[in-house]
């Protein structure tokens, strides 16, 4: 059974070393985006040089060092869905040594009345998904450790948001009502695809995650809606956002 997965054993039979050689350190902070819109924006902007490179069969994408206010701050696109994204974490903290990382996207609302108009900082993250499986104890939900701290930060920033629970599931073709109207009863105000196997490998590698997500699609309604998704998915003012998050968690402290 997958609740049987996770082992208090450190060591695995192979590491990114294996891959990607030796450790390296370059800075504290990662920003990572799911977008490829806001993604190429980025990079034509910003100064940048390419640092690292997360790899497979299919390819592979390169991890840059970009230049913000005089300080380099490290930039990728991350994979979708919890495995992948958490892979991604993996091999990009491997040769980079970051201690933090933002990560920033879309999600469905399933609980609009509370969630339009506002960012969500997750609390909790249901895990419906099979990453976190391996690199946390079994349980119903991940902790998102800091999201109080991220609250400070959007409320220092003047940002509207709301803070609460959202499920995380590898299947978004199985989103029936019967599931939407169980995690909405639970308290779950979104549906996304990575946030508990990332805060899990996250907690696993000692590195401090900050999340916030963007309501696009709406479930909780009579039918579904996709108006929205594309700009919750590419909104760049979420990467100017991330930007604001780093300047401030490096600083140490909120005003």
């Amino acid at each position: 059974m997958i609740t049987e997965s996770f082992s208090e054993e450190r060591e695995a039979l192979f590491s990114p070393g294996a891959f990607l050689g030796e450790r390296k350190y370059l800075c504290d902070t990662a920003i990572a985006t799911f977008s490829g819109e806001i993604y190429q924006a980025v990079i034509d902007k910003y100064p940048h040089r390419e640092v690292a490179h997360i790899g497979s069969a299919n390819g592979c994408k390169p991890v840059y060092a970009i230049e913000i206010n005089g300080k380099e701050i490290v930039f990728y696109l991350s994979s979708i869905g919890a495995c992948l994204a958490g892979i991604d974490i993996i091999e990009m903290q491997w040769q980079t040594g970051v201690k933090n990382l933002i990560i920033f996207g879309s999600c469905g609302a399933l609980d609009s009345e509370a969630t339009n108009g506002r960012y969500i900082i997750p609390t909790q993250a249901y895990r419906d998904e099979g990453m976190s499986y391996h690199y946390a104890p079994p349980a119903d939900y991940m902790e998102i450790k800091n999201s109080e701290r991220l609250a400070e930060i959007f409320e220092e920033l003047r940002l509207p948001f709301v803070k609460g629970r959202i499920w995380t599931t590898d299947a978004p073709y199985r989103e029936t009502k019967t599931a939407v109207e169980k995690r909405k009863n639970d308290g779950c105000l979104a549906v996304e695809m990575e946030l508990a196997g990332v805060q899990a490998v996250c907690d696993f590698h000692e590195i401090e995650l900050y999340s916030f997500v963007m309501t696009g699609d709406v479930l909780d309604g009579e039918e579904y809606v996709l108006e929205g998704l594309d700009e919750a998915n590419h909104c760049l003012d979420n990467f100017k956002i991330a930007v604001k998050i780093a300047e401030i968690i490096e600083r140490g402290k909120t005003k």
